[in-house]
């Protein structure tokens, strides 16, 4: 019995150590960005969705793996809470672009934290900018979610 185990081992070793190669060869930061108005992406690979806040939708410029998932999960909520917030004290925005990043510990499978950034086109002054996205930053439910450790789980 125990060479069985130890077959099972050896096998999920070998998995490991070739997931571990790859994923070396990837790098360990997963970076997004989210772009609407005058800040929608140009770029080929950016992909657009329909957008409550602004008629031409939004851009998101993501890979397809988990840590990019996450992350664009932040950026949007980000910039979808921007103007949620911006319309609800009058503020007019010609474009919003927020940009997400982070990376993971691999051995323990967690994230290292996310951290993300917002431009924004506007008319109005810096301080009424500042003000805004300091309020965004604290109502923004999916950033509230992950800082307050949701619990997820699989139903059986």
């Amino acid at each position: 019995m125990g060479r069985k185990i130890g077959g099972i081992d050896s096998l999920v070793s070998g998995w490991r150590a070739e997931r571990n190669w790859k994923e070396s060869l990837m790098g360990n930061r997963f970076e997004v960005a989210v772009g609407a108005g005058t800040m929608r992406s140009s770029s080929g690979s950016a992909v657009s969705f329909p957008h409550r806040w602004t008629p031409e939708g939004v851009t998101v410029e993501a890979d397809f793996t988990g840590g990019h998932l996450l992350h664009l999960a932040a950026a949007g909520c980000v910039l979808n809470d921007v103007y949620r917030e911006a319309a609800a004290v009058g503020i007019e925005l010609n474009g919003v672009r927020v940009s997400a990043a982070g990376e993971f510990d691999t051995s323990a499978r967690t994230s290292t934290g996310i951290s993300y950034s917002v431009e924004v086109s506007s008319a109005v002054s810096p301080d009424e900018l500042d003000r805004l996205l300091a309020v965004v930053d604290q109502v923004a439910e999916i950033p509230r979610a992950i800082r307050a450790g949701a619990i997820v789980g699989r139903i059986t």
